[in-house]
């Protein structure tokens, strides 16, 4: 018999879970945000080319299909906000493959909250409250960095603009990884996740703006400020040198959002990976209207892990991947 069967967290730990899942609802009903629950399986999946979806085969009453293990309650939160949820949030089981490590398991708790109306700078002084108010401390002042900004602070060149071939050596210089032939978006990952994001939060709460028009994944394009470049609309927070939520000014327009899983596709295959089957679903529902408005992703796992001042996210989950 495995010897291995006792939970990763304490069962002391355990209760002050509870109780800050306590809290994030408590924020929530103050602010008359709906709480919802969506299904973990889906028709469709993140066709995103740096998440690994897992699947399975069920039967259903169409007989024998493939179903996606959702990577965030994303697409069904949206197609509730098309149906006139107004705003509402979820604590959500969440899977990705291959995510495991002091800050990431295999199947993990996601916050999602979405707020029809709200701009993306509401969204970031309401994304920075919860924090707070999950903490239960001051984590520091609260203040905003341009990611075009960090790259030429810290690496002293220009994401935007910089050629493929340096941005491949550098990358390659600080990361210790074989990124000689990469595409563009790979180096930037590399340089920010091992560079630059454990800098980050170190003196409060950083929140992260005006990403690469290639990341803006779900979420629309605006002008950079700088030369009118497309950037994406979205942010991440950071504390303590750890990402803790990222957030959208979402995209509504169905025919751009199939664009973009299409294209997604496209990526995954040139890179070796499997496709993924596109939510049409969502697109139906963008197509019949979702409201304008935010909406953001936090890791709790996460957050409880720096709030109990815990050394990974398994100290804070009954039993992480490998005891599951």
């Amino acid at each position: 018999m495995p010897d291995d069967w006792q939970p990763t967290a304490s069962i002391a730990t355990l209760r002050e879970r509870a109780r800050l899942l306590a809290r994030v609802r408590a924020f929530f009903a103050e602010r008359d945000v709906l709480e919802v629950e969506t299904p973990v399986l889906g028709h469709g999946g993140s066709t995103d080319p740096h998440l690994d979806s897992l699947a399975l085969t069920a039967t259903t009453p169409q007989g024998r299909e493939r179903l996606w293990l959702q990577t965030s309650p994303e697409f069904h939160m949206k197609r509730l906000l098309a149906a006139g949820s107004g705003s509402i949030f979820q604590l959500a089981r969440s899977f990705r493959d291959g995510e495991i490590g002091h800050r990431h398991n295999l199947e993990f708790t996601m916050l999602e909250w979405y707020r029809p109306g709200f701009s993306l700078s509401a969204l970031i002084d309401e994304t920075q409250a919860l924090i707070r108010h999950v903490l239960g401390r001051n984590p520091g002042p609260c203040r905003q960095r341009r990611y075009r900004e960090l790259f030429r602070t810290q690496l002293g060149l220009d994401p935007f603009t910089v050629s493929l071939t340096t941005l491949c050596q550098v990358a390659e210089r600080e990361t210790g990884m074989d990124l000689h032939d990469a595409e563009r978006d790979a180096c930037l990952d590399a340089l920010m996740a091992f560079v630059i994001e454990p800098h980050l939060g170190h003196e409060g709460l950083e929140v992260v703006i005006d990403y690469p028009a290639s990341q803006a994944a779900l979420a629309r394009r605006h002008p950079d400020p700088e030369d009118g470049a497309a950037v994406a609309a979205r942010f991440e927070v950071y504390w303590q040198g750890v990402e803790l939520a990222n957030g959208y000014d979402e995209l509504t327009d169905a025919e751009e959002q199939a664009a973009r899983f299409a294209e997604d596709n496209r990526e995954r295959q040139r890179l070796g990976h499997s496709e993924v089957d596109v939510d049409v679903r969502l697109l139906a529902a963008l197509e019949a209207g979702m409201p304008s408005g935010s909406g953001v992703a936090l890791g709790l796992d996460r957050l409880i892990q720096l709030a109990l001042g815990k050394a990974s996210v398994a100290e804070v989950m009954a039993f992480a991947t490998p005891r599951c």
